[in-house]
């Protein structure tokens, strides 16, 4: 048992205290029959039911999946460390909580695992480097120009309270589609088949890991839900195959790479360039298939992430005036002389305080709250107990960011605690939004980059207020809230015509 210091109960460094002849985990469990108990479930009541056992036991803990399988929970940096910095063959993401995105995003980064991985991931940093990026500023800029003539609309109509999931992530995806496949669908105004099909299979893969008697393919294929799922997926892989063999007939049949590299020099490569062009140390290129998994890996991953980081950013600051003023007037100060007003690549790091009011909210609200592992081989804390081979273990991303031993009042917004001058003492795991290890988000920078840009402007042209009720948090694959988390703009006189 891990006591509230960090330290094995028997007082033995190096002790695996056994919880029951058959289960020397050596963390803490509910005591009641495992046949009788339920894993935490994905409501508010869960997350709360979280945060108390996280109190209690601040370092780890285990809970019950079904009636036999243990799950470890880590939310400590220094047992997350150990996790985190393991190779994808010692502790490969795990299928339980993955698999059911598998026929949907094959063998992209976030499902494949080992040597494939490895070498996927050194294939694909390139696609993420600065000067790829930069381009895309613009995309972003007029992605939420469009977003916010819809909210002024609404607001003449007599819409003042809207849905902040819904609307960011549309904008999300219209972003996506651009910087992806350069194809503009203007899914924001108007219905877009993939774009519909793309938010159908995020809500189907999180329905489903509720029923977990539809875990089992053979009998989840024959419900409504599955072949929704399954038509779904043709849809969207139908699209993205079109456009890799589109791009490929319009590619020279020689001097493919010199078309590619002058395209990155005119600042014209999308994610499929990128895709098509890169090499592995042998020279050899991406399959077709490869390029798929990696294209509707980014769609998934890049638009719901965001979508739920903007979405509770905004609630935030709606929460904290105080704040969101603060934000809006360095952004005015930034944007005072320009027009038209757009956030440039430059201008990134000169908001320093609006870049700490999205930490905070990431740390409060992480989009991902756990990530799951098993490992392949026994797992040796600092400590020096063990975590056995074939057990699943949970980084608890929420459980590190609410822990009382790594943050002071940790259910505070306090955008101050990520001043540079309060950083430098702090553990580099104690805030993992975007995971840690050689596994984190390689998206990351992308994904801030949008952040900013788009809660830059919103601020610069709305006001942001609360709504009477609460929102629940709802940790699907993403962190949500129930019904949608509803905010009232006002517009100010920045809006866009």
């Amino acid at each position: 048992v891990l006591s509230s210091q960090g330290q094995p109960s028997c007082g033995q460094k190096s002790c695996l205290l056994p919880i029951s002849q058959d289960a020397p985990l050596g963390l803490w469990r509910p005591q009641t029959h495992p046949l009788l108990e339920r894993r935490v479930p994905p409501t508010e009541e869960g997350m709360t039911k979280l945060t108390q056992m996280m109190n209690t036991y601040p370092n780890g803990f285990m809970i019950w999946m079904g009636p036999i399988t243990p799950i470890i929970v880590l939310c400590h940096p220094d047992l997350i460390r150990t996790m985190a910095n393991a190779s994808a063959a010692v502790a490969p993401k795990d299928v339980v909580f993955y698999d059911f995105l598998k026929p949907w995003l094959g063998d992209g980064l976030l499902l494949s695992a080992g040597d494939k991985w490895s070498s996927h991931r050194r294939m694909l940093t390139p696609a993420f480097h600065f000067n790829i990026l930069k381009p895309y500023m613009k995309i972003f800029n007029d992605s939420v120009n469009v977003m916010h003539a819809k909210w002024q609309r609404l607001v003449t109509e007599g819409h003042n309270r809207l849905d902040m999931f819904e609307h960011i992530s549309l904008m999300t995806l219209d972003s996506l589609q651009k910087c992806v496949f350069s194809f503009d669908s203007n899914c924001q105004e108007k219905p877009s088949e993939y774009i519909a099909a793309i938010l159908e299979l995020s809500a189907l893969v999180a329905k489903r890991h509720q029923q977990i008697f539809l875990h089992l393919d053979f009998l989840y294929y024959l419900t409504p839900d599955g072949w929704r799922f399954h038509k779904a997926c043709r849809l969207v892989h139908d699209f993205t195959d079109a456009v890799i063999q589109e791009r490929r007939n319009t590619l020279p049949t020689e001097g493919i790479d010199d078309f590619l590299k002058a395209k990155a020099k005119a600042k014209t490569l999308d994610i499929i360039d990128v895709l098509l062009l890169t090499k592995d140390e042998d020279g050899k290129g991406l399959s077709d298939e490869d390029i798929r998994a990696e294209a509707d890996t980014f769609m998934f991953e890049g638009h719901d992430t965001t979508a739920s980081g903007l979405s509770w950013v905004l609630y935030n600051l709606a929460k904290h005036p105080e704040y969101q003023e603060r934000c809006r007037q360095e952004v005015h100060e930034l944007l005072r002389d320009r027009e038209p007003k757009e956030i440039e690549w430059d201008d990134l790091a000169q908001l320093p305080f609006l870049t700490m009011c999205i930490k905070e909210s990431l740390r409060l609200h992480p989009p991902v709250t756990v990530i799951s592992h098993r490992c392949t081989q026994d797992i040796v804390l600092p400590d020096g107990r063990i975590i056995p081979k074939g057990v699943i273990c949970l980084i608890s991303i929420f459980g590190t960011h609410h822990n009382p031993l790594v943050w002071q009042d940790p259910e505070v917004y306090d955008p101050f605690r990520f001043d540079p001058e309060n950083i430098k003492e702090r553990s580099p795991l104690a805030f993992i939004p975007f995971s840690a290890g050689p596994r984190n988000c390689i998206g990351q920078t992308f994904a801030m980059t949008e952040m900013k840009v788009v809660l830059a402007l919103t601020l610069l042209r709305f006001r942001v207020l609360p709504v009477e009720e609460e929102p629940r948090r709802k940790p699907e694959l993403i962190l949500r809230a129930e019904g949608g988390l509803w905010l009232r703009v006002e517009p100010l006189s920045a809006s866009p015509q």
